[in-house]
């Protein structure tokens, strides 16, 4: 999977190149926006990570210039940037998602692989997802538990499917605000916690095993074994 890494920071762009290849992606870099857009040129890639603080110019303009060249690549805006203007203007302006600095690494794979599959060839949607004794029907947006179906609200199904979706990895309370919620309340809020506590309650009441499990610091996973 062939990426370009557009990042002035030096130690920032060093560790994440590491990273990208070990995780094995295919990385090149760039400093400034003029040798991004050349290289953008001349080699087709999978995926891109823009910073928004180029030395030579600003990043989103970076991003519509490419998208004005043809790129169609997924692009992963990453700035320190934080305030909500800022991040609904670089989805508004070709960006395909938004992480703020400081980030964690786990965040941005997760994030690159999120925009990569949205971005492959389309296939055919299953109706029903399965972890361990839980299952979802999608069409019907119902929930059962060891053939127990689960009263919940809609915005409990939503976040549940999330989970199962992304069963066996840690997702973040970031993460699940921007899939769950589509980044319309700030990250500071506990309503998360409350909705992962109330789910919870439901998923894993009655005796069963816990299936939902919070890793402390980080966010939640939903065991798949």
């Amino acid at each position: 999977m062939r990426l370009l890494l557009v990042e002035d920071e030096i130690d920032i762009q060093s560790f994440l190149r590491r990273s990208l290849e070990e995780t094995g992606y295919e990385v090149e870099v760039a400093g400034d926006g003029k040798t991004a857009e050349r290289l953008a040129i001349d080699t087709p890639f999978d995926i891109l990570i823009v910073d928004l603080g180029l030395p030579d110019q600003d990043g989103i303009s970076l991003i519509l210039r490419l998208r004005q060249l043809g790129l169609s690549a997924p692009v992963l805006i990453l700035s320190a940037r934080r305030s909500v203007d800022d991040r609904v203007r670089g989805l508004e302006q070709g960006g395909d998602d938004y992480l703020t600095k400081p980030f964690a690494l786990a965040e941005l794979l997760a994030r690159l692989r999120n925009l990569l599959k949205r971005n492959s060839p389309a296939t055919k949607e299953p109706t029903r997802l399965h972890v361990q004794d839980l299952e979802l029907d999608l069409l019907r947006r119902e929930a059962m538990r060891g053939g127990r179906v689960l009263q919940l609200t809609q915005q409990e199904f939503v976040l549940l499917e999330y989970l199962c979706r992304n069963a066996g990895r840690v997702v973040t309370r970031s993460m699940i605000l921007d899939e769950v919620w589509g980044m319309r309340i700030q990250p500071d809020t506990n309503v998360v916690d409350v909705h992962i506590y109330r789910l919870r309650g439901k998923v894993d009441g009655a005796g069963q095993q816990p299936l939902i499990r919070t890793m402390r610091g980080v966010g939640y996973v939903l065991r798949d074994r």
